[in-house]
């Protein structure tokens, strides 16, 4: 019964969506072992450690999408508890990397809590708005559901990660529009993000990242400190040209031009060494992903799947849209990775269990009909 059950979630998984993250991860191994060609007496070890991370996240991902997504709702109140204590301890007991406490290390393997609190937020959106939503948002459910996103965003900005927590701010952004957001609380949005921009700037930026958003919109005033990023990447995606360098060939990642080339800018790496076709390719499969997400959350008629597709969707469609306008000099640089392509084991092993949610429903979603 069990062999009979597998096979009937097999031939009900969404196809289109399997091969459209394997594409990118291959993409991203790609770049990488690109990269890692420019190191002295490279063993190749970022290459293996993304290895390892896709092996644990593929498993993962086989045995949640084998699984009843549903369940995640009764748990929605632990899962969401569980990630703040994480994201408490961290602050007391984790390690700095790159100026941000961030990471708990257990020698062979480090673990990023903030990549699980990413999961437990888009759970405990989808448990709440499912409940309690109505067709239109009302001022309860939008003040309720924004202390959901903004106490782990609050915690994550302390270590600080703004990044992190502008992904996560922006994937309830992406679920209130989703849930019927009336017109006067996008116009109070509005202005509640200038005055706290304003605020923001005066009080609690600090130095360094007040001169990453000057440089945005002005990266000649310091083409060799703050604007050397957005420079270097903006030349890399600039030379690329039609068909590229080739992998392993690019100036600005092979000679070192590009800063942090395997993780924030391995899309600039993409576009030097592959060109524009295949930037295409890459813009071409993140497309369907998301796509193919929408489609899920429209046809389905359960609102806790619904509502959870859309807080996945949103987040990894953010945190592309943030990363590729990095990489283009569209938007400053914030720390933001590219989904399924970038460097990072926590990040590619989350990524592929959110993934193994949303193939989850769509399994049961395609069962559910036949």
């Amino acid at each position: 019964m069990q062999i009979r059950n597998y096979w009937r979630n097999l031939a009900s998984a969404d196809w289109v969506m399997l091969v459209t993250f394997l594409t990118l991860v291959a993409f991203g191994l790609a770049a990488i072992y690109s990269v890692e060609l420019s190191s002295e007496a490279s063993e190749f070890l970022n290459v293996k450690k993304q290895l390892v991370a896709l092996g644990v996240g593929l498993a993962a991902f086989l045995l949640i999408a084998s699984s009843n997504h549903k369940l995640l709702r009764n748990y929605s109140a632990v899962i969401y508890v569980a990630g703040m204590l994480l994201m408490v301890g961290v602050l007391i007991l984790g390690i700095k990397v790159r100026g941000t406490t961030g990471w708990f290390d257990f020698g062979i393997v480090r673990f990023q809590p903030v990549e699980f609190m990413k999961v437990a937020v888009a759970v405990a959106l989808a448990s709440y708005f499912s409940q309690r939503a109505r067709r239109e948002l009302r001022w309860r459910e939008f003040f309720e559901s924004g202390a959901i996103v903004m106490v782990p965003a609050g915690l994550t900005y302390l270590q600080p990660d703004f990044g992190s927590a502008m992904l996560m701010v922006g994937m309830w952004l992406v679920v209130i529009f989703f849930a019927g957001i009336r017109k006067r609380f996008i116009l109070i949005l509005v202005l509640a993000f200038t005055v706290l921009a304003l605020l923001g700037w005066n009080f609690v930026l600090v130095d360094y990242q007040k001169a990453r958003l000057t440089t945005f919109l002005h990266p000649e005033i310091d083409p060799l400190g703050q604007g050397y990023n957005i420079t270097q990447a903006t030349i890399a995606v600039g030379s690329g040209g039609w068909f590229g360098s080739g992998l392993g060939f690019g100036s600005q990642s092979q000679l070192k031009f590009l800063p942090e080339s395997q993780t924030d800018f391995i899309f600039a790496v993409v576009a030097e060494e592959l060109g524009f076709f295949g930037v295409s390719l890459l813009l071409v499969a993140f497309a369907l992903l998301f796509f193919r997400m929408y489609l899920l959350a429209s046809k389905t008629k359960d609102d806790f799947t619904s509502f959870l597709v859309i807080a996945i969707g949103g987040l990894l469609f953010v945190q592309f849209l943030v990363n590729v306008g990095m990489n283009l000099g569209m938007m400053p640089v914030t720390g933001v990775t590219l989904p399924l392509v970038s460097y990072g084991g926590s990040s590619l092993l989350f990524t592929l269990i959110m993934l193994g949610i949303v193939e989850s429903a769509a399994i049961r979603a395609r069962i559910s009909t036949t």
